[in-house]
């Protein structure tokens, strides 16, 4: 069997490829502690849940619509609207997760050869889903220094003619950064007046810890929809990841496209989790707040430490649940990257986190505090144990 090149040329997920390696090594009797995986570690809400039990009991296990339900569709553009979008639900189409709603976006946005800038570190998935598509990922690296963001500056360094679109995620996995509303109006100023279709990922965008404050590009959707799009879902914020309900918001002609991509692959989203994600936009409770309190916890707790590694520089994020703490002083001849490192951690400390290297920033390494606090704790004290106070490691 002769496998399409697109597939042979296509990288593995290195979240969920040292995911795997951690499940086989406790598969070995080893005791494992994974930082790895960017889920968070709650339950999803009862009333979530309850809202999903209904819809069986109800009998709402039919196909619907492609583009999701109508009251959910509503319930989305309502959501998008209290951030200033002015939409309305036939700009909206629900997909399997926010992954799925890039890939339509991309599939139905990009020619051969259009350049897509991707500011570096990246989600691991946006290079080979825009490469997918036929276009080229033209990476913009920030870096440690700039806190991981990017300036209208530093994207306009790696336009050309070719660039048809950039991708903006805010909070970011993997690092927490988190754009200012003025940093996002001075990256949307420049997306309008160079033409540059953006993709503003804000998936995390519940998950912000004072004094950052929500940002998002709803209110330049509003002027100007033939120049953005917006992705979200309810996987991160309300501990919903195996749900798979994600959606966008975009121009009428290009959810059409979507759609019909949509129609010939998938099809609808799954009925029960439709119904699951409109309970989770429409029902007010304080479980989204209670997440995001503990998530803040566990980001000091993790900062307290991290903070007493020498030669480790880590900026505290404002967002997310991640941390991208630059490991680079600390390489050798016999560690030399990321991804050496974290082969060693995993041996030598029995903690699973993600090289750098997979999100386009060698010097770092990934690591998720979804989990909870006293393993949050003991897994960075043996990272720690390991990178400082056993020589023979390196």
């Amino acid at each position: 069997m002769q496998l399409a090149h697109r597939v042979l040329q296509l990288k593995p997920s290195a979240t969920l490829a040292t995911a795997t390696l951690a499940q086989e090594l406790r598969a070995s009797g080893r005791e494992i502690i994974s930082l790895s995986v960017g889920e968070p570690d709650f339950d999803t809400p009862d009333y979530i849940s309850q809202a999903a039990i209904d819809a069986i009991n109800e009998g709402f296990t039919k196909y619907t619509a492609v583009p999701g339900i109508m009251e959910l569709r509503k319930a989305v553009s309502d959501y998008f609207n209290k951030s200033g979008a002015g939409s309305l639900p036939e700009h909206v189409i629900i997909s399997n997760g926010g992954k799925h709603c890039l890939y339509n976006l991309f599939q139905s946005a990009i020619n051969p050869g259009d350049e897509v800038l991707i500011p570096a570190p990246y989600w691991v998935s946006y290079p080979p889903m825009v490469e997918l598509a036929g276009g080229v990922a033209v990476i913009v690296p920030s870096g440690v220094k700039k806190h991981f963001k990017v300036t209208p500056a530093d994207l306009e360094r790696h336009r050309t003619p070719k660039t048809r679109m950039c991708i903006i995620n805010s909070p970011s996995n993997p690092t927490g950064a988190t754009y200012t509303q003025a940093e996002l109006d001075a990256l949307a100023q420049w997306a309008v007046d160079t033409r540059t279709f953006m993709v503003s990922d804000e998936i995390y965008e519940q998950l912000i810890y004072a004094p950052a404050e929500h940002a998002s590009i709803c209110p330049w959707w509003r002027k100007h929809p033939d120049n953005f799009a917006l992705i979200n879902g309810v996987a991160k914020s309300y501990a919903m990841t195996g749900w798979r309900v994600g959606y966008m918001l975009a121009q009428h002609e290009l959810i059409k496209a979507c759609n019909k991509l949509q129609g010939q692959s998938s099809s609808n989203v799954c009925s029960i989790a439709q119904k699951a994600a409109l309970a989770a936009l429409t029902i007010e409770t304080d479980s989204r707040e209670l997440m995001r309190q503990a998530f803040l916890r566990r980001r000091n707790l993790a900062m307290e430490i991290i903070n007493t590694w020498p030669g480790v520089t880590c900026p505290t994020p404002d967002g997310a649940f991640y941390l991208f703490p630059d490991m680079h002083e600390l390489y050798t001849s016999n560690m030399p990257d990321s991804m050496t490192m974290c082969k060693a951690l995993m041996d030598r400390a029995g903690v699973a986190m993600v090289p750098g290297e997979a999100f386009g920033d060698d010097n770092c390494l990934r690591l998720s505090y979804a989990t909870d606090d006293e393993t949050l704790a003991k897994a960075l004290d043996r990272v720690g144990q390991v990178l400082f106070k056993n020589k023979s490691f390196g």
